[in-house]
């Protein structure tokens, strides 16, 4: 299963990335995360329907200092799942 994820809110600034980073690995997911110039980070994952759940709720909390006001989710045809590999960060200095 393939979900793309769009979270909105203060999701910038508080080290959202790398907790998503984190959650992804801890559940063996593959993908990225990024931040886009409208202030908001997207998700792009890869895994099981329960680990994607998993994740899912971890993207609703967010880090420490977080604000999550929306979560938009789409699911995507598995072939967009073809080359993802380990979870990474995109755009990361």
């Amino acid at each position: 299963m393939v979900i793309h994820f769009l979270i909105q809110g203060r999701v910038q600034g508080v080290g959202f990335r790398w907790y998503v980073q984190r959650e992804a690995g801890m559940r063996d997911l593959r993908g990225w995360v990024r931040n886009t110039e409208e202030g908001e980070v997207e998700v792009m994952a890869s895994g099981s329907p329960e680990t994607l759940a998993e994740l899912r709720a971890s993207l609703r909390r967010g880090p420490r200092g977080s604000r999550v006001d929306r979560l938009v989710e789409h699911q995507l045809a598995e072939s967009e799942a073809e080359e993802l590999d380990s979870f990474r960060i995109d755009g990361a200095w």
